[in-house]
C-alpha cells in the first residue's frame, strides 16, 4: 500500500511542477510581448515557485501521515 501511495505523491508532485513550468513559460512570453516587465517577471516567478513549493510540502506531509497510519494498523 505504501508503494501506491508514493507512486500517486509522485505523479501529484510531477503534475504541479508541469503546471509551473507552463506558468513561467507563460510569464515569459507575457514579457516578450511586452505585456510585463523584466522585474514583474521575476516577482511573479518567485510568487509561482512559491506556491509550488507549498503543495509540495502539503503533498509530502500527507505521505508521511498516511504512511505512518498504515504501518501503526
Amino acid at each position: 500500500m505504501t508503494k501506491v501511495i508514493g507512486k500517486m505523491s509522485e505523479e501529484a508532485r510531477v503534475s504541479i511542477r508541469n503546471v509551473r513550468r507552463v506558468s513561467i513559460d507563460d510569464l515569459k512570453k507575457s514579457e516578450k510581448d511586452k505585456q510585463a516587465s523584466e522585474d514583474e517577471l521575476k516577482t511573479l516567478q518567485k510568487k509561482v515557485q512559491t506556491i509550488t513549493d507549498e503543495y509540495i510540502k502539503k503533498i509530502d506531509e500527507l505521505v508521511e501521515k498516511k504512511n505512518k497510519e498504515l504501518m501503526e494498523v
